[in-house]
């Protein structure tokens, strides 16, 4: 006999429900999640409320500048009444010249101690190098020893020179029982320099500076003492328009500053007006 084929099955049509149950169930599980994030903390919520109403309940603050020194009165009189205290005006007094607050006797004693370096100082200098550029220049606050760099370095190097080492030595000595600082200035004139070491006359007094200081190092000064600036072609003492003016600005110049706190503060603005 002829065999019945299998009866063939109804297509379903309701496939669609599974999806639509994840989907349901998904959004359900996004709306709990959303519900929970919004729901704010009553105490975190009265807290951030009370810190808001206290910042904007503040006093105004006033821009108006601090009264310094003496209070500024009113022409009105205020009218004390026995609930008021009347308590003496506040004033902050403004700093004094430090020439008033330091004492007579510590300013003859460091006055005097200068006299004394300088006159050890000059005594070293011979009239030869004079001639050549070695000049001691006392001031108020501090001694020069000014130096002609042809002395010291040769042309657009910061290796002293073997000759230079004496008389830096003897400098050294004389410098190294006192007690004040000393900062070694280098100055160039203003012909551009551009080489492997020096990308300008910055650099090249530099170290000039720091060869000085150096070499007083190992002569016995105390480093602590001792510091290198460098200045460059600004503040030259003579024109760089000719060759005389030039050599004159191509120098070293050692600064013993005095045992006072102006010291270093006058200098720096001797240079500033000096150079305007």
């Amino acid at each position: 006999m002829r065999r019945r084929p299998p009866p063939e099955l109804p297509e379903n049509h309701d496939r669609w429900l599974v999806s639509y149950a994840d989907f349901i169930t998904l959004l359900f599980a996004f709306f709990v999640v959303m519900y929970s994030l919004s729901s704010a903390n009553d105490g975190s919520y009265r807290v951030l409320s009370e810190s808001i109403v206290s910042a904007f309940n503040k006093p105004r603050q006033t821009l108006d500048p601090i009264q310094m020194g003496e209070l500024v009165r009113s022409p009105l009189a205020m009218q004390e009444t026995p609930d008021t205290v009347s308590m003496p005006p506040v004033t902050i007094p403004l700093r004094a010249d430090t020439a008033e607050q330091e004492p007579a006797a510590d300013a003859a004693d460091n006055a005097a101690a200068l006299d004394t370096l300088s006159g050890a100082l000059s005594e070293q200098v011979p009239d030869a190098l004079a001639a050549k550029g070695v000049n001691v220049k006392r001031d108020r606050f501090w001694i020069e020893v000014e130096i002609n760099s042809t002395l010291l370095f040769p042309s657009g190097s910061g290796v002293l020179l073997a000759s230079a080492v004496p008389i830096l030595s003897d400098l050294a000595e004389t410098l190294t029982p006192v007690p004040n600082r000393i900062r070694v200035e280098g100055y160039t004139d203003n012909v551009p320099i551009r080489n492997a070491l020096f990308p300008s006359n910055w650099e090249l007094s530099a170290a000039r500076a720091s060869s000085v200081v150096r070499l007083f190092e190992s002569s016995g000064i105390d480093p602590v003492r001792l510091s290198a600036v460098a200045f460059g072609e600004q503040n030259p003492v003579a024109s760089n328009d000719d060759e005389a003016g030039r050599a004159k600005n191509r120098r070293v110049v050692l600064v013993i500053l005095a045992a006072d706190a102006r010291a270093q503060d006058e200098r720096l603005q001797g240079l500033s007006v000096r150079q305007q």
